[in-house]
């Protein structure tokens, strides 16, 4: 079984916000998702309490290239060339130029963009390895089997180590800081495609894990019931989101209504600093654009548009 250690890259100096983690496979050293490049200092201070640093990693594995997931990539590949990246296919060619990416997450987050993430530089070919879905990566003595999981983005892949019995989901199964039962939606543009992302949670149960490990943030240790609770929130809210659509409201004014909507919600369960801490990690108004989007594209479809 492999030692794995949560990484918590305190992003924007929150703790519990982003979880890298880094697994050493009998000397092999791995990261899953490694976080945004803004948060390399305190992923560097985490190797340097193991007796490690960046020279001392064989692999990254990305879940996908969010930048709050992959935007250190490139940086740690400038230090160590030695570096092997697996990402999807989808995502690969946006690691090694990520101009169109940073491009459409711009729109999103505008002057913010730097504070928040930091650079992502590109990574170079050689370093990168192409995923499907259905390999089996083998690192040291480990292997981990590679699923295709779109839903939360077109290029997102799960890892799954059957010796610790542990998906490593990205994004899939939503936000969850460990030791909580509440689950917030992870659902920003432009691929949320919930017909997708309810098949992924189906191949994920079919493992039947006993942990899930989630960027955002830490294991879930029931993940059946964490898997069944995450479908009913995504329908919840694309009803939310297709009322507040269909009730002709600017689009300003429903998108106010649904962050006010999830907001009062999660006020009701926990306190005032863990519901704004959650707020803050789930993007509401990201996630309003994201679903919105979706359900466009479908009413559009429906009607041979």
């Amino acid at each position: 079984m492999p030692d794995l250690q949560i990484v918590d890259l305190h992003w924007t100096g929150r703790p519990r916000s982003i979880a890298c983690a880094l697994l050493d496979l009998d000397g092999v050293r791995v990261l899953v998702d490694p976080g945004p490049q803004s948060t390399l200092p305190r992923l560097r201070a985490h190797l340097e309490s193991r007796g490690l640093s960046v020279h001392d990693l064989a692999a990254i594995l990305l879940t996908h290239i969010h930048l709050d997931h992959a935007g250190a990539t490139g940086s740690l590949v400038r230090e160590n060339p030695r570096l092997s990246v697996y990402v999807h296919e989808f995502g690969a060619p946006h690691m090694a130029d990520p101009s169109r990416l940073l491009a459409s997450a711009g729109k999103l987050y505008g002057a913010d963009m730097q504070r928040l993430f930091g650079d992502f530089l590109p990574v170079p070919a050689e370093n990168l390895h192409p995923l499907r879905g259905g390999e089996t990566l083998s690192l040291g003595r480990g292997s981990f089997r590679v699923l295709y999981t779109p839903g939360h983005a077109s290029h997102h892949v799960t890892y799954w180590d059957s010796d610790s019995s542990t998906a490593f989901v990205g994004d899939t199964a939503g936000i969850c800081v460990e030791g909580d039962s509440f689950i917030l939606p992870a659902v920003p543009p432009p691929d949320i495609n919930l017909e997708l992302w309810n098949r992924s949670l189906d191949d994920i149960a079919s493992l039947r894990p006993s942990r899930l490990f989630l960027t955002h943030f830490g294991f879930s240790h029931d993940p059946q019931a964490h898997i069944a609770r995450y479908r009913e929130r995504l329908e919840s809210w694309a009803a939310l989101v297709r009322r507040l659509l269909g009730d002709g409201l600017p689009e300003s004014e429903a998108a106010r209504l649904f962050v006010e909507s999830v907001s009062a919600e999660i006020a009701k369960t926990h306190s005032p600093a863990d519901a704004e801490h959650y707020v803050f990690n789930g993007g509401l108004q990201l996630s309003w654009l994201g679903l919105a989007r979706y359900i466009r594209k479908q009413a559009a479809a429906r009607h041979g548009q």
